[in-house]
């Protein structure tokens, strides 16, 4: 059998990334390979104990998921947080929007912190609360506003959280989309629509191959053509109205990959997350969240073949820790997410330092308003039967 290694790379380490990004790394902090760094960030974990709890997200670098009390996607992560009352403070080493989840789920007494204000994610900036109040209005004017149901994905900021919340929409995340998607076409009887936010290929896979609509019932409203270069008429037809929006990392994958896979290897399984276009997901042998691309890794036999579509920290994790299994990147360049990325250790350690002296950096707080209509969305979700919390 013949097997295709598409490249699984280490991270550059032994230089500081902050001047390249344009982000100013506050203190004097070695490179992250300075093994003082890694003695630095222990000792700050010690000295505040009980008092932080560190949440790391599965697309995390090694040198930072080693300091994580628990890891996993951001739902998950920030349920967990919630779990911890006792923790006066929550590191989130992840990106903004989970960051501010978390605060939404935790206590007011509880302070959320995230490592490097500028880690946010690029999906969840595609869909701006003033371009999705100009698209509701627009739907008000096609005269269909009274049909739509605001579906969003976890992969979006507290303030469209909080619009589905008031508008009578929910959240989903990628494991129970199929679920909130039913639940959103019993709302309005059978001229239902749904508004889904902010990635487009999540929200197409699900509609198509797990509820049966026809590509045809989607169309994709684009926040930067007026009216979204969508007719009235256009709208009134749809029944899926999708954001133009998706992840940078799993947009990168592509069919022509997954046939030079299958030619090499015949017996290679692909295995990608539904973010992945629409073309790569039917070419693909199985799609799931991330905890489903996990456990399927998990409970795979020894010398089985992998290709695997999604962030390449986490398929490098896997990799190293299933030698037994072959596992390739669904990709032919190396691709991290670079927002995910720039929570590195040195971040990690000043923040990790700064709350040992007293001082809370780069805290994350959610407004009174927002956190409430968020919470309500993010309820409706959790009421959801047969729901999971996993992405």
């Amino acid at each position: 059998m013949t097997t295709v290694d598409l490249p699984l790379l280490p991270l550059g380490r032994g230089r500081d990334l902050s001047a390249e990004r344009g982000v100013e790394c506050p203190g004097d902090l070695p490179a992250a390979s300075d093994p003082d760094l890694v003695a630095r960030a222990e000792a700050a974990k010690a000295a505040l104990g009980d008092r932080v709890f560190v949440l790391g997200h599965h697309y995390q670098r090694d040198e930072v998921i080693q300091f994580a009390d628990v890891t996993g996607d951001s739902f998950k992560l920030a349920r967990d947080a919630a779990a911890r009352p006792d923790a006066e403070f929550i590191v989130f080493c992840g990106v903004h929007f989970m960051a501010e989840s978390a605060d939404i789920l935790t206590g007011p007494e509880q302070q959320v912190v995230l490592p490097d204000l500028a880690a946010g994610c690029s999906m969840a900036d595609m869909a701006r609360l003033t371009q999705v109040e100009t698209a509701w209005e627009a739907m008000a004017a096609a005269g269909v506003q009274g049909q739509v149901v605001p579906v969003t994905y976890m992969n979006s900021s507290a303030d469209i959280k909080a619009f589905c919340g008031r508008n009578g929409g929910v959240v989903c995340t990628s494991s129970n989309a199929q679920t909130a998607l039913e639940w959103a076409y019993e709302q309005h009887g059978p001229d239902t629509k749904v508004l889904f936010l902010p990635d487009q290929h999540l929200g197409r896979n699900t509609a198509v191959l797990q509820l049966g609509l026809s590509l045809e019932d989607c169309v994709v409203w684009d926040p930067h053509r007026p009216d979204g270069g969508l007719t009235p008429q256009q709208l009134q037809d749809a029944r899926m109205i999708l954001w133009k929006g998706h992840c940078s990392v799993h947009g990168r994958f592509s069919a022509d990959v997954v046939d030079a896979l299958r030619e090499a290897d015949p017996e290679i399984t692909i295995l990608v997350h539904p973010e992945c276009s629409h073309d790569v997901v039917l070419k693909a042998d199985l799609v799931g969240s991330t905890e489903f691309i996990i456990k399927t890794i998990e409970a795979a036999p020894a010398g089985s073949s992998w290709a695997i579509g999604t962030e390449l920290n986490l398929v490098k994790r896997l990799a190293d820790s299933h030698p037994d299994k072959r596992i390739a990147f669904l990709d032919r360049n190396v691709c991290y997410c670079s927002t995910m990325n720039r929570i590195d250790l040195p971040h990690l350690v000043w923040a990790l330092e700064s709350l040992v002296d007293g001082v809370v950096v780069n805290r994350i707080e959610v407004d009174a308003e927002t956190e409430r209509w968020a919470l309500v969305a993010l309820e409706r979700m959790l009421a959801l039967p047969g729901r999971t919390a996993k992405d």
